[in-house]
C-alpha cells in the first residue's frame, strides 16, 4: 500500500500548532484582568495537541513528547490544592489570593499574583486529564 501524501496538511499543522500555543499562553496570561485562565488556557493548548494526533499519529507525539499525562493531571491538581493550602498558613482563608509588585530585571515593575500559580495547577490539571481521555480514546491497543 502506498504511504500517501500529506506534506501540505503537516506544514500547515506546523504553524498552525505555534499559533494555538501562542493564543493559549496569551489566554492563560490574560485570565487575570480579561476572560481566560487556567482552564481555557489548558484546553487550547490540548487542542494543539491534539492537532498533531491527528496529523502525526499518537505514537509519533509520544516518541517526541515522553510525558505520562496522568502525571501531569496529578501534578497540576497538587499545585492547585498547594495554593489553597498555603493561604492556611498565612492565616487566611482557603484559596485567598494576594498580589505584589516587583521590579523584574526586563519587565520593569511587574504584578505577580498567587493566583497565577494556582491557574499554572488548573492548566495542567486540564491539559493531563484532556490528553489522557483523548489518547485513552484513540489508542488501538
Amino acid at each position: 500500500m502506498k504511504e500517501p501524501n500529506d506534506v501540505i496538511i503537516r506544514s500547515v499543522t506546523k504553524v498552525a500548532v505555534i499559533i494555538i500555543f501562542t493564543f493559549a499562553i496569551n489566554l492563560f496570561i490574560s485570565g487575570h484582568h480579561h476572560p481566560g485562565g487556567g482552564f481555557i488556557g489548558g484546553l487550547t493548548f490540548s487542542a494543539g495537541l491534539v492537532l498533531l494526533f491527528l496529523t502525526y499519529d499518537i505514537e509519533t507525539v509520544r516518541k517526541n513528547l515522553p510525558l505520562d499525562f496522568k502525571v501531569v493531571a496529578a501534578i497540576g491538581v497538587l499545585i492547585a490544592v498547594g495554593t489553597g493550602l498555603g493561604s492556611i498558613l498565612f492565616d487566611a482563608p482557603f484559596l485567598t489570593q494576594t498580589f505584589g509588585y516587583f521590579e523584574l530585571p526586563v519587565f520593569g515593575k511587574t504584578e505577580i499574583a498567587s493566583a497565577v500559580l494556582f491557574d499554572v495547577g488548573v492548566a495542567l490539571a486540564v491539559i493531563g486529564t484532556s490528553l489522557t481521555i483523548i489518547m485513552s480514546i484513540g489508542d488501538d491497543r
